[in-house]
């Protein structure tokens, strides 16, 4: 951390004593609600004021909550960095506490919460497998689907994202039972997105429709949990699914630890990582790749090239096709999932010769963030190519492309996401064509929640593809590309541990270097490793989930 951000240190008492300069403020806002309608209405719109009125750290009001938007690398940097103690994420979230229920959370003490929000399943070597098994719950999907015919997007990715979601994160034994009640289970889970009303500033139990809907949601997400583990009780099933363990873990008194109410708030938890973003966003890219016809050519005849020889979806043939990732990327960085992050700032914040005082919340916008022009040149146009080897806009500063955070609170499904929509996408778009079925303008989001979620109806219309003969012959092109020389100047790898978040992606490319030791801690096993594992450790950095490793030359 530079020494200008000047964060102060817990230490000081939990306030700063050099104060500073106080943020500046937008314009606009009503007396009482302040900026809150706007919000409702057109949030970008209102965070990009705020930017362009007061630069790189701006204010603006809801209801009685003071926001400071803190904009562009430096003061996301600082933002992301700053430890729980002092900008605390659960305070920031009103909203989230019905839908996750009490204990569970953002309801847990800082050290809880870090641990509740990791999961096994997330990590390297479980990643690995669930390629094989998102693709085999995708192809069922197509089988059902037919020849031609009109589907929602959201309602078919929501189904979808459920069933590969439950299976990879909770268990394939939960994901089965769910089946006959899979569509309602995504409906209720959609129910509880669309609960994240803005209002919830003001009070989270207002008597409002979509909090009705919200608590309703929750309470028969409950019930279709419940009469799960009854069936397994009274069937004598013996399960060995996440479900099962949470819900045969004791306490020190020997009695059940989490209630029925608390396990659903742990599933919600976890279904958040793999099913909200990957539904959002899967059906956003084939809207972008229909609006997009050379773009979506291009992606096509990549999985008809890479899938020619006949094989089958897996974790390394995911990792074959750039223009297909650069279309989900580009993607969230258009439509990211979630256009502001908060936190409590719990003690004074200081960036610069601002000071941000307790009590007020701290924030990004990815919105804003993936648009900056300086960053992402021309940066409301669907440009794919931003991800090229020689481009790579998301990964030259980590603090600018921001669609799932950054730091150590950057989105621990990252990874799995777009693993996900890569695995759903082989499929999908080798098996149909599609085009749209209203009007190209019609599908925008609906911004009323703090959750984003497309408008619905969002319909498309798909025919199964019919493959010519030139098609149907294509084989990989080989390409005999010359080796790079291995530079043989002494090397070593520098760890970010702000950033690392415990995938293990580097001990499974380079175990000779990387360890996971005690609490997930990142362990460098080889001080100045030789040329001989210089390959190994260029490919660890560079699909390290959070950029959290660089090679420095000596």
């Amino acid at each position: 951390m530079s020494a200008a951000h000047g964060l102060s240190s817990p230490i000081d008492g939990k306030s700063a004593a050099q104060g500073g300069l106080i943020p500046p403020t937008a314009s606009g806002g009503l007396p009482f609600l302040g900026h809150l309608l706007e919000l409702r209405r057109q949030p970008i719109a209102l965070m990009q004021r705020v930017y362009d009125e007061c630069g790189e750290i701006g204010e603006f009001r809801l209801a009685n909550s003071e926001i400071v938007l803190m904009t562009g690398a430096g003061p996301a940097e600082a933002f992301f960095r700053a430890p729980d103690e002092q900008l605390d994420q659960a305070a920031a979230y009103p909203f989230m506490k019905p839908i996750f229920g009490p204990g569970v959370v953002f309801d847990l003490p800082v050290e809880q919460r870090k641990q509740t929000l990791r999961t096994r399943a997330l990590q390297d070597k479980h990643m690995r497998r669930h390629a094989e098994v998102i693709a085999r719950e995708t192809e069922q999907m197509c089988d059902r689907l037919g020849p031609s015919g009109e589907i929602d997007l959201l309602d078919f990715f929501g189904e979808l994202t459920t069933y590969t979601s439950t299976s990879t994160l909770i268990g394939p034994e939960f994901r089965d039972q769910l089946a006959p009640v899979g569509k309602e289970f995504a409906k209720a889970f959609q129910d509880l997105e669309k609960g994240t009303d803005a209002l919830a500033y003001v009070n989270p139990y207002l008597p409002l429709p979509s909090f009705r809907r919200r608590d309703k949601a929750r309470l028969r997400l409950v019930e279709l949990i419940t009469t799960i583990l009854e069936d397994r009780k009274s069937q004598g099933m013996k399960c060995r699914d996440l479900l099962q363990v949470m819900d045969t873990v004791l306490d020190e008194n020997g009695e059940r630890k989490f209630s029925r109410s608390e396990i659903t708030g742990m599933i919600i938890g976890m279904m958040l990582a793999g099913h909200h973003t990957s539904q959002g966003t899967a059906s956003w890219a084939l809207i972008e790749l229909l609006r997009n016809p050379e773009c979506s050519r291009r992606v096509v005849d990549e999985l008809d090239d890479l899938y020619a020889d006949g094989r089958e979806v897996s974790h390394q043939a995911l990792r074959e096709i750039p223009l297909l990732e650069g279309v989900i990327k580009e993607t969230l960085r258009l439509h990211p999932p979630l256009i502001i992050l908060m936190r409590k700032v719990m003690y004074d914040f200081h960036y610069g010769d601002i000071t941000i005082e307790a009590g007020k919340l701290a924030a990004v916008s990815p919105a804003v963030s993936n648009r900056l022009p300086e960053v992402f040149p021309d940066p409301h146009r669907f440009d794919i190519d931003r991800y090229s080897d020689e481009r790579r806009e998301d990964a030259k500063n980590p603090w600018t492309w921001i669609p799932f955070g950054a730091g150590r609170h950057k989105c621990v499904g990252s990874a799995f996401a777009v693993m996900q929509m890569k695995a759903i996408f082989s499929i999908l778009l080798r098996r149909y064509e599609f085009e749209f079925s209203q009007p190209a303008e019609s599908y925008v989001n609906d911004h009323s929640k703090m959750v984003v979620q497309l408008k619905q109806p969002c319909r498309v219309r798909y025919q199964r593809r019919e493959l010519s003969d030139a098609q149907l012959s294509r084989r990989p092109a080989v390409v005999a590309a010359e080796a790079e020389a291995v530079s043989q100047r002494p090397w070593h790898v520098v760890v970010d541990l702000d950033l690392c978040q415990g995938h293990a992606v580097c001990t499974g490319e380079a175990p000779e270097i990387f360890a996971l030791g005690q609490g997930n801690q990142l362990q460098i096993l080889v001080e100045k490793p030789g040329p001989e594992l210089r390959r190994r450790a260029e490919k660890a950095v560079r699909y390290c989930p959070s950029q959290a490793l660089r090679i420095v030359e000596e």
